[in-house]
């Protein structure tokens, strides 16, 4: 009862849309200032409850505060996200601010710049407060692998807020922020948004740079947006949206009014529903919640049709192959030389790199880094990578088959509402086993909206997926927003 009480507290704070909130500062019937002050009041009152901060950037969103005040004063017109406070996930670099990645590893480290997306949210006008907890270098599914505590649920404090980006999720849900960014790439955006009960995005792979990601998978990251509401998650892509100089890898196509989309009625859309994801191991309660969501979308005048993604299956081997393959390319940069945590027991070079490596990491990062080196092996690879790689392909194909027949497709985000913290720690497979709705989009390179359709008879939020082909968020925003319009 202790837990449920805390949690009503921290979630009776309801936040206002972004568009309510940037009136009230155009108009001058509040300052950025002041706002930006409520929110850190806020923060300081609710953060020891769930750890969804791990650090804040006062001086900085102060400044910037400051700057939206003195363009009121001068009647100037103000940029879209002016005074809108943010939370910024740590896998994600601001000049000067402590940039953990959730990682003892990277203790100490202050970045020299700002990640791409970074740049275009202040330039939009919004106050950046703080960086968020995550699953260590965003290896998670629960956000309790972070080596600076796990973050708690604002819905039940005793259950995760999903991870790797729970503390985005955490923030949004319990008004700590109006939005957040996290980053997705098995599902770290979607999966806590189910949880948390808040909309979270994950851009088609190139939408929005990468530059500034302290990456995981490089050719699975991707960084988006968490709201309270669907239009206010599409106003936040519509800014960090766009091609990107400094990754090679954003896409050169035009960025959408997004927001304006997500106005445009779902009516005559075909929305496909996949058997595979409505099969054994998903809860009761979130079926039926899934299923109340297909039927307000009847309802909004769609046209809801079977359709068939046979491999499904095999997209969580086929994930943890190529992602932890990534992994450990990736982060054997992390060696106590250049920058972050060097062991104390470092008689030789050879000695700081493996003291270092081990003391740094947590477990289930060094249990990624050891799958994924073995993975590309020699011997191995081609058994294991190679074929992953192979079957990547043709779940993208499956994908690419139905939305010949259909807009958008629906399923639900995660098969079970949230979990308690600890239940499933010391079974990894039992955690793995939670993304086999997120990863196959991942996979793929298409993107996907998690909405809120319902809660379970014990007050959990759950999650519907809705996943549109490459480029087809807008379509996206348009079936989230019909959900989200039934108020179910």
């Amino acid at each position: 009862m202790a837990s449920v009480t805390k949690s009503a507290e921290i979630l009776a704070e309801k936040p206002k849309e972004l568009a309510a909130l940037r009136a009230e500062i155009t108009e001058s019937r509040r300052k950025a200032s002041e706002l930006a002050s409520e929110y850190y009041r806020r923060i300081e009152r609710k953060n020891p409850q769930l750890n969804a901060f791990l650090s804040l950037t006062r001086e900085r969103a102060l400044a910037q505060a400051a700057r939206i005040d003195a363009l009121t004063a001068r009647g100037d017109p103000l940029p879209l996200l002016a005074g809108i406070p943010f939370a910024i996930k740590d896998v994600l670099v601001m000049r000067g601010a402590a940039s953990t990645a959730g990682s003892k590893i990277l203790q100490g480290y202050r970045p020299p710049y700002d990640a791409t997306v970074v740049t275009r949210l202040e330039s939009a006008g919004a106050i950046l407060l703080g960086k968020t907890n995550c699953d260590e270098f965003a290896m998670g599914s629960s956000n309790e692998n972070s080596a600076y505590g796990p973050v708690r649920n604002p819905w039940d404090t005793e259950r995760v807020p999903g991870g790797s980006s729970g503390g985005s999720a955490a923030a949004v849900a319990a008004n700590l922020a109006v939005a957040a960014l996290g980053t997705d790439t098995g599902g770290s955006i979607r999966q806590p948004a189910s949880f948390c009960g808040v909309v979270g995005v994950m851009p088609t792979y190139g939408r929005v740079s990468r530059y500034g990601l302290i990456a995981f998978a490089s050719s699975l990251d991707r960084i988006g947006p968490f709201a309270g509401n669907v239009r206010d998650a599409a106003t936040v892509l519509s800014v960090i949206a766009g091609h990107d100089p400094c990754d090679a890898t954003s896409l050169r196509a035009p960025v959408e009014d997004y927001a304006a989309a997500s106005d445009q009625p779902a009516e005559g859309l075909r929305i496909g529903v996949p058997g595979e994801y409505f099969a054994e191991g998903l809860d009761d309660e979130v079926r039926a919640a899934v299923e109340r969501g297909i039927a307000a979308l009847r309802a909004a005048g769609c046209t809801v049709k079977p359709v068939h993604l046979p491999h499904t299956r095999y997209a969580v081997p086929t994930y943890y192959l190529i992602a932890t393959a990534e992994a450990s390319a990736n982060l054997a940069r992390f060696d106590g030389v250049r920058y972050g945590y060097r062991s104390p027991r470092s008689e030789t070079l050879s000695a700081m790199y493996s003291h270092s490596r081990d003391e740094g990491f947590g477990a289930e990062v060094k249990r990624r880094i050891l799958l994924g080196t073995y993975a590309l092996s020699a011997g191995y690879y081609e058994a294991y990578y190679r074929k992953a790689q192979q079957v990547r392909r043709i779940l993208a194909d499956e994908f690419l088959r139905a939305f010949a027949q259909v807009d958008a497709i629906v399923t639900p985000t995660s098969p079970v509402p949230a979990f308690k913290l600890g239940e499933k720690t010391d079974d990894p497979l039992s955690m793995y086993l939670a993304d086999i709705y997120t990863v196959t989009a991942s996979l793929a390179g298409i993107c996907g909206v998690s909405v809120p359709c319902g809660t379970t008879r014990a007050g959990l939020p759950v999650g519907m997926q809705v996943l549109a082909t490459h480029l087809g968020e807008s379509t996206a925003f348009r079936v989230a927003r019909a959900v989200e319009a039934a108020g179910i």
